[in-house]
């Protein structure tokens, strides 16, 4: 049986999900809402059987689909989980973060309490291959993990429609926009909440003369979050957006009583100079304690899945493991806790570096 989706917003993360569905096996995209015309003239071209729609209550309506994907501007997420939880109950594929103020956290945690399908909060960073490699080999070469840094140094924010990431109303701040996926990874490899948040952060070199309709662009470039969590372990996040020309975009590692074990990921291949060949091959380094005698392991990711997007392959993962769920024969991974765990330590980093102060997070 064909499992037909319905796609909210075909950006560039939209044309992504696009993309590699298309690479799913028995699957189509059946119907699409995209109100720009330009993003909807290029979701056309991955995705040309699909049924354009001019709202998300008609897409709503269209009887034939078995699931969604929300892939639209992040201040967008919560009103239209609402609004489909008020009318269908299908499988959800949200991308993050899962809200953009903390006025929706009460909003998210309602849409949970009454939604009966399914609701997968989209974390493409645990899908990478060679990060689920590092997570499997962790626990083998660290023993308990005390110490967790992760550090990207990356390109710009891109260009979106209308620069709604320009501005933190729309985008939650970078903290949360860009750094949800970092602060998830650290509750998932920890495997334990976090309880207090330091920071200072800043726009330092991009965007400093940005002007929109008369606002200048407040959105951060650089900074470090400090993370205690519940377990005594501890986490580092290292952001730099003005550092496109690493060879390496993400590097994370880990470090307990048995030693350490890394994880070094490229950015993506178009970025690299016009000739993706140069890309160097996310690898793993293992480093146990004694004699100095790291080894490295080359990681490589099949090509058809690395072309499909810009995260190593991990969206077509993320996929498949969600297409299991449409079929009832899989479980969420990634649900609406982990989604809000993500924003609220996105949200507790904003407000320390604005503060100059730690925020204590309590559990839920």
């Amino acid at each position: 049986m064909t499992i037909n989706y319905g796609i909210i917003g075909c950006g560039m993360m939209g044309r992504e999900h696009l993309r590699n569905i298309n690479l799913l096996q028995g699957t189509m995209v059946a119907a699409i809402y995209e109100p720009d015309p330009n993003m909807a003239q290029a979701a056309a071209e991955l995705a040309p059987d699909a049924f354009f729609v001019n709202s998300v209550d008609e897409l709503l309506d269209y009887q034939q689909l078995d699931c969604l994907v929300i892939a639209s501007p992040n201040h967008c997420h919560i009103e239209q989980l609402e609004a489909i939880s008020e009318k269908v109950t299908l499988p959800i594929l949200v991308e993050k973060p899962l809200f953009t103020a903390e006025d929706d956290l009460a909003r998210a945690q309602a849409v949970g309490s009454v939604y009966k399908a399914p609701i997968w909060v989209a974390m493409e960073y645990r899908y990478m291959p060679p990060m689920q490699q590092f997570i499997n080999t962790l626990e083998g070469v660290t023993g308990d993990i005390k110490m967790l840094t992760i550090t990207e140094h990356r390109f710009p924010f891109l260009e979106k429609v209308n620069n709604w990431n320009r501005f933190n109303e729309n985008s939650g701040g970078t903290f949360v926009e860009k750094c949800c996926h970092f602060f998830d990874l650290m509750r998932f490899i920890l495997r334990s909440d976090p309880v207090q948040v330091m920071a200072s952060a800043g726009q330092e070199v991009n965007h400093l003369d940005e002007i929109y309709n008369g606002r200048r662009a407040d959105i951060w470039d650089c900074g470090y979050v400090l993370v205690d969590f519940a377990n005594g372990s501890r986490a580092m996040l290292e952001l730099s957006m003005f550092a496109e020309g690493s060879e390496f975009q993400e590097m994370i590692h880990a470090v307990g009583p048995s030693g350490k074990l890394e994880v070094k990921l490229p950015g993506p291949a178009r970025f690299w100079s016009g000739d993706a060949e140069k890309r160097p091959v996310p690898m793993i380094i293992e480093s146990p304690r004694g004699v100095c005698r790291p080894v490295q392991i080359k990681c490589p990711i099949d090509k058809t899945i690395l072309d499909a997007g810009d995260h190593n392959g991990s969206t077509f993962h993320q996929h498949q493991r969600f297409l299991d769920v449409v079929r009832g024969t899989g479980q969420v991974e990634v649900g609406l806790s982990d989604g809000i765990w993500a924003v609220r330590m996105g949200m507790a980093a904003q407000e320390s570096a604005q503060t100059g102060q730690a925020v204590r997070l309590a559990l839920q």
